[in-house]
């Protein structure tokens, strides 16, 4: 070993670090950086539940490199063996964090705080950590939040990040997640994902659909109607066009002026979604028109009266918008932060600017199936950070239309 690396410090890794490839990665990181490693204990677990345990010590150049790795393998899930507290410094201007604060990951993490390790709440990404000391509490704030007077973790010191394991029970949704392909077992998967949803159910957790047009303009509608009425959606995002284009099918029975029953352009049919949109503006909302009889069916309809949480974000290209539609993006993200607690797993349907805002609110634990026509819209969600993560490409429609099978055959 080199001479010059003189600076130094240890780094601890416990858990199934082996098989979740978390060993290698910080051996990798050190070495990438410009610094080395020597492992001064390593004991492996014999059996698949037991976990491992490596004292590693890493040298460096020089101080600035080691902050950097040590900085970096905590990301990873590395500990200091000697951790001194977290620094907090208080925000001084609004919507404005501390230079240097520190910036989360979607990953369960603690700060050190008066000697105990404080869970961070609400967690997410690309987020601040602001500290309540009175209570004993951390949570993740995004810009808006923070106010003057708050205390923020600044700096890497006393901060830990526990990376997701490989799971025992449902491995579809740890090593599909990088390898995108049009030639995967479909029909397996998507029993799989249904036995997924089944146990999420039977333990009381949340189910998150982000839907795009698509399901309404191939006809699948019918099959998240389906999936509602099922109990198998409890939060809904989307944008003003899903809803939009819904309620279109409903009245007029086309999709963008293309009758759904025969795949036909219908004459005056590029009329019929501002006619739509006419409509439910002049009855007020979504909800007034179905609770006055005049949307009787569809996906908004149903989600209205099975009581899903509903979300709609806008866009600077919406027609109209619905008045249910939310065009503030700041009021729209408290709006679906709100809805987030208890999430358990999350269906990205064919929109791909959607499903990366909501995997962005996402912790890491939240299991995702991004379902997609197009091959670079699935890869984006796993680019953000998506850990326990499903990339299907194939059409909506296919999708929901087995998904909705599997579902209600294991109903009978």
């Amino acid at each position: 070993m080199s001479t010059e690396l003189r600076h130094r410090t240890l780094l601890i890794l416990e858990g199934h670090i082996i098989d979740s490839m978390i060993l290698p990665q910080v051996m990798d990181l050190v070495m990438d950086l410009g610094g080395n490693f020597n492992i001064e204990e390593l004991r492996v677990g014999q059996h698949k539940d037991d976990t491992s345990f490596c004292r590693m010590e890493v040298v460096a150049p020089d101080a600035e490199t080691l902050d950097r790795i040590v900085r970096r393998a905590k990301e990873l899930g590395a500990q200091a063996a000697e951790e001194a507290p977290a620094k907090l410094v208080p925000v001084e201007k609004l919507g404005v964090y501390p230079e240097g604060f520190y910036s989360t990951t979607n990953l369960p993490t603690y700060v050190l705080v008066g000697g105990k390790w404080l869970p961070v709440q609400k967690q997410e990404m690309d987020c601040a950590i602001a500290v309540d000391e009175a209570e004993g509490s951390a949570r993740c704030i995004p810009f808006y939040e923070a106010r003057p007077g708050v205390r923020v973790v600044v700096g890497h010191s006393g901060v830990r990040v526990v990376p997701l394991e490989r799971s025992r029970q449902t491995e579809i949704f740890t090593f599909m997640a990088s390898e995108v392909s049009a030639e995967k077992p479909k029909k397996l998967l998507i029993s799989k994902i249904a036995a997924e949803m089944r146990q999420v159910r039977a333990e009381g957790g949340r189910i998150l659909v982000v839907s795009g047009p698509a399901v309404v303009h191939t006809g699948a509608g019918r099959y998240l109607s389906q999936l509602i009425e099922m109990g198998y959606v409890q939060v809904l995002f989307a944008g003003n066009a899903l809803a939009v284009h819904d309620v279109e099918a409903a009245l007029f029975g086309t999709a963008l002026g293309v009758n759904l029953e025969s795949g036909l352009p219908i004459e005056h049919g590029h009329e019929h979604h501002m006619r739509a949109i006419n409509r439910v503006r002049d009855a007020g909302s979504l909800k007034a028109m179905v609770e006055s009889g005049q949307l009787k069916r569809g996906v908004m309809h149903t989600a209205i009266t099975h009581e899903v949480d509903i979300v709609l974000a806008g866009s600077v290209r919406d027609d109209g918008p619905l008045p249910d539609v939310i065009t503030d993006m700041v009021e729209a993200q408290k709006r679906m932060r709100e809805a987030v607690p208890g999430v358990r797993l999350a269906l990205m349907l064919s929109t791909m600017l959607h499903s990366i805002a909501t995997g962005n609110l996402l912790p890491a634990g939240v299991r995702t199936v991004c379902v997609d026509i197009n091959p670079a819209v699935v890869t984006k969600l796993a680019d953000r950070g998506s850990w326990q993560s499903i990339g299907l490409v194939t059409d909506v429609e296919s999708f929901l239309r087995e998904l909705a099978l599997s579902l209600e055959a294991k109903e009978e």
